[in-house]
């Protein structure tokens, strides 16, 4: 299995970030605070973009570094991209305020 770098600091997230390009049958390994999970990439990811490292039902929050950043606004498989096609921000939005 290759190493390839990527950031996952929080047992809690759900993305990681790639640190290299990562070909789609890649079989990355993510660690953070003692847990270790082995994802099978599903499409080729870019450095710097993001992708599952569980499965995300549509509607459940994306997190990513222990904050939510998102909501899915499709299921997301693990391995796949995340990215504007499936992630909905949640931060900054002037038009979602909570009351």
């Amino acid at each position: 299995m290759s190493e390839y770098k990527t950031l996952f600091l929080n047992e809690k997230d759900s993305v990681a970030v790639a640190l290299s390009d990562i070909p789609a049958g890649a079989e990355v390994i993510v660690k953070a605070e003692g847990i270790e999970k082995t994802v099978r990439i599903l499409e080729p990811i870019r450095f710097g973009h993001k992708f599952a490292v569980r499965a995300i039902p549509q509607g459940d929050d994306i997190i990513k570094y222990g904050e939510v950043i998102g909501a899915a606004v499709a299921p997301i498989d693990a391995g796949e991209h995340v990215h504007v096609h499936n992630l909905e921000g949640k931060r900054g939005r002037g038009d979602k305020i909570v009351q």
